[in-house]
């Protein structure tokens, strides 16, 4: 090989490594969004009790409802 040769692999190389991509930021929100109500109710349950169990799932029924209703409409 010569020095030109290696000049061109090199400039070859470095044009197919990519910076990492924003790609996975959306799900990376929706795992720190989840962590986040999972830690809530945790916290709610610890200091209400049982209602701190049931309360949050039932406030959640008609928010998951509409979502679902929004997903299937498209």
């Amino acid at each position: 090989m010569t020095t030109m040769d290696t000049t061109i692999e090199a400039e070859n190389t470095a044009a197919v490594v990519e910076k990492p991509s924003n790609k996975n930021q959306g799900e990376m929100i929706g795992f720190l969004f989840a962590l986040v109500a999972a830690v809530l109710w945790g916290l709610s349950i610890y200091t209400f009790g049982v209602p701190g169990l049931y309360i949050p799932a039932l406030a959640a029924v008609p928010v998951v409802y509409i979502m679902l209703i929004i997903i299937s409409r498209g």
